[in-house]
């Protein structure tokens, strides 16, 4: 049995959650090719350099999706890279340069991500957030000049590294439908947090604010499922199971689903990730955002990094993140068969499947998709389908 979707999936008030995730789960897991972690980071390497991306960048940008799939967020995983290749390709996302500090304090800064990868501007800031919280306790950054940079999980988790918490947060392109709406006007702003407890146990949140990540939406139309109702809404802002009313012209809907199970929270939890992001930076915010997809001009998404650290405050935080993890796991669930899980379990219980099966299965629609991509662009060799798992 599989959780890795139990968080992202659901609304955190749904009772059925759970039940749902796993089906989805279930649902997903038919027919997969094995793939090694190495073969999907050389795979999208490859493909980025062929379109002109610098190696160290192709790098960064790889290994966040492997982190993503081997995660279990297979939304934003090798799913997403013929976006990153359109991106650069399309010469919308900057191929050259660095990201850039515009203004500093000791605890802040303000940074011109120069319309580079996502990862790369990502992966500068959260540095710069952590190398700011050893120094004066608290590390805020944020970015401008920036564009999609995978799960957010990835930036907060490398505060983890340094016994800190982090905490990571973007803006995106508009498609999520406000409570009482019928237009996209927000992004499915990611909000993540990692607090570090004892012996390398951690909480990692990472969550859209949206109900479900579009991505998810996509897998499924690309395998021809239907969606849960509560994911997205059609034209008219009425919630639809079909995923092609969602991709065409409807939209996602706030975590909570419609107004009467609390959709308005998540509407304000997307607000706030703009606060942070767009508004906080100078970058892009709301419906002035592009289209999802469209490369008509650059993105300019605006970012937030934030490292803390737990030594600045009270004395015994890893303790006691553990003790509050364990009060959680360790109650009696409502049902046997489903654990009360903290953040970050699901993930763990993907990850430690996948190195059991020595790679990651990816299911054989999204190869397939990939490799095409690949030899449009010329890259070979392509993703190997020699070992097929069903499940």
């Amino acid at each position: 049995m599989n959780f890795l979707l139990i968080l992202e999936l659901c609304s955190p008030s749904s009772t059925t959650c759970q039940h749902t995730a796993v089906h989805e789960a279930m649902q997903y897991h038919t027919r997969k090719c094995l793939i090694t972690k190495a073969e999907v980071q050389s795979f999208v390497e490859r493909c980025m350099v062929a379109v002109g991306t610098k190696p160290h960048h192709a790098r960064s940008l790889a290994e966040v999706l492997v982190e993503g799939d081997h995660r279990g967020h297979y939304s934003h995983g090798l799913n997403r890279m013929d976006m990153y290749v359109k991106d650069i390709e399309s010469g919308i996302c900057a191929k050259d340069g660095e990201p850039v500090v515009e203004k500093e304090s000791a605890a802040t800064a303000l940074v011109d991500g120069k319309n580079l990868l996502g990862p790369v501007v990502g992966n500068f800031c959260m540095d710069l957030a952590i190398k700011k919280a050893k120094e004066a306790g608290i590390g805020w950054v944020v970015a401008r000049g920036s564009n999609h940079y995978g799960i957010a999980g990835h930036y907060a988790m490398l505060a983890l590294k340094e016994n800190m918490i982090g905490m990571s947060f973007t803006n995106t392109s508009p498609l999520v439908v406000p409570t009482r709406g019928k237009q996209c006007t927000l992004g499915t702003n990611p909000i993540s947090v990692a607090a570090p407890g004892k012996d390398g146990d951690s909480f990692v949140l990472d969550m859209a604010t949206s109900a479900v990540a579009l991505g998810k939406v996509e897998l499924h139309d690309r395998r021809g499922d239907s969606i849960p109702e509560g994911w997205g809404c059609d034209t008219h802002g009425k919630l639809s199971t079909d995923p092609k009313k969602v991709l065409n012209g409807g939209g996602l809907v706030p975590i909570g689903g419609s107004e009467a199970t609390g959709g308005y929270k998540g509407y304000g939890l997307g607000m706030m990730v703009e606060v942070f992001c767009g508004i906080l930076a100078g970058a892009q915010y709301s419906n002035n955002i592009r289209t999802w997809k469209v490369t008509d001009r650059v993105a300019n998404l605006g970012q937030c990094f934030v490292a803390i650290n737990p030594d600045n405050f009270a004395h015994g935080f890893n303790e006691r993140m553990s003790d509050l993890m364990s009060i959680q796991r360790g109650m009696e669930p409502a049902d046997p068969d489903f654990p009360v899980l903290a953040a970050g379990d699901p993930e763990r219980t993907n990850m430690k499947k996948c190195d059991e099966m020595g790679g990651i299965p990816y299911h054989i629609n999204v190869v397939n998709y990939m490799n095409d991509c690949a030899k449009r662009i010329g890259v070979s060799p392509l993703l190997p389908c020699d070992k097929v798992v069903s499940e």
